[in-house]
């Protein structure tokens, strides 16, 4: 596995693993079943692990922690504070004061099971707190030595300009694939100008890319993508479309249309780490296998003209969702 460094110093493996749906969203999970997903993860050489304390309301930390138990040398543990949730699952906001991020992050070693948190992110920005008082918070935690990396997730341009003023952040995670290029008009020329590393979750257009569904009633029970705008009705078929052409470029070069599509993004730089999610052995496997697919120039240049920004149909969360996305 080759590796990737975010900011000035955290290497990591060029493909990292997203824990989120092993717990939650994607239908029912398998807790045995992800531990060794986890465990297949290392033993292929991937270092990077995602996770936060909103997933599954903390169950899932506690699985990555369950799972890296005697196994934590190298590995990057990365999880998320802010998204505020109930005993019950309930959504309880957004919260970035000062005394909740320490709070939040005591509660999140502790079930993690680990003495530090290698990459601690904000999940969504606290509207209703500055984010100088956010990140001056989190940068006590490292002072403490709790924390080593400070992150972001969904921030606007400015919001990471004065946050990485406050204290150095190492990385930010925002949705980004072939059908979500939001990014590319002004948060990644900051980022980058800056010198914070960028890991895109859903690099997979939340499996859609992968061109596992074909219809709304392919998506299993209790899984979040029901009902979602880009899952749903007329924007499926259309982008149902979009997908033909990975496909079409992934029998060309006789791989996978996920391999087709995190190629895409590991080629759009060398600081970028994606974190494909999933709860099988068989997709970590071709997820991890991305990472030696070389695309011609011609294949990218087909892809970037497909799925030209705005060519998605829907916006890739519901109303309510996209009100705390870009903050």
């Amino acid at each position: 596995m080759e590796k990737r460094t975010l900011g000035r110093d955290l290497v990591v493996s060029s493909v990292g693993l997203g824990c989120m749906g092993m717990s939650e969203f994607y239908g029912e999970g398998d807790d045995a079943q992800s531990i060794k997903v986890i465990h297949r993860a290392l033993d292929l050489g991937v270092t990077f692990f995602d996770t936060a304390d909103m997933y599954g309301v903390g169950k899932n930390e506690e699985l990555v922690g369950k799972a890296l138990k005697g196994r934590r040398e190298g590995v990057v543990l990365a999880t998320k504070f802010g998204n505020v949730r109930g005993p019950k699952g309930e959504r309880l906001g957004i919260n970035g004061r000062p005394d909740y991020v320490k709070s939040a992050c005591e509660a999140s070693l502790k079930r993690l099971g680990v003495e530090v948190i290698d990459l601690y992110y904000q999940h969504r920005v606290d509207p209703n707190t500055p984010i100088e008082e956010t990140v001056g918070a989190m940068g006590r935690l490292v002072e403490e030595g709790k924390v080593l990396h400070l992150g972001l997730s969904e921030a606007a341009p400015e919001t990471i300009r004065r946050a990485h003023k406050e204290h150095r952040i190492a990385a930010l995670q925002t949705e980004y694939s072939l059908w979500s290029r939001d990014p590319e008009e002004e948060i990644l020329p900051t980022v980058r100008e800056l010198g914070i590393g960028f890991v895109p979750y859903s690099p997979l257009g939340r499996g859609f890319l992968t061109g596992a569904f074909k219809t709304e009633a392919d998506l299993p029970e209790g899984d979040f993508r029901k009902g979602s705008p880009r899952f749903s009705g007329e924007n499926f078929q259309k982008n149902l479309k979009l997908v033909q052409l990975v496909e079409a470029i992934a029998d060309r070069n006789g791989v996978k249309a996920s391999q087709v599509a995190l190629a895409w993004v590991l080629a759009q730089g060398e600081d970028i780490v994606p974190i494909p999610g999933t709860k099988r052995t068989k997709y970590l496997e071709e997820n991890i296998a991305a990472a030696a697919v070389t695309l011609s120039a011609d294949d990218l240049e087909e892809l970037a003209d497909a799925f030209a920004p705005g060519a998605t149909a829907g916006t890739r969360y519901p109303e309510a969702g996209m009100k705390a996305v870009n903050l």
